[in-house]
């Protein structure tokens, strides 16, 4: 693994801690406003990070 593909890949590490975070924060009414789940946060993350 090249050091250019280590670094790519822990700035999409650190976008999907963020997003589970910030969206861990919200509250079930909130998570379905935006259509989803609790159960998809880690999911929804993962994609949007693109991992």
């Amino acid at each position: 693994m090249s050091i250019k593909s280590i670094v790519h890949w822990f700035e999409a590490w650190r976008r999907y801690r963020s997003a589970v975070t910030e969206l861990s924060q919200l509250d079930e009414r909130d998570l379905a406003e935006l259509g989803m789940t609790r159960e998809e946060i880690r999911e929804v993350a993962r994609q949007s990070a693109g991992l």
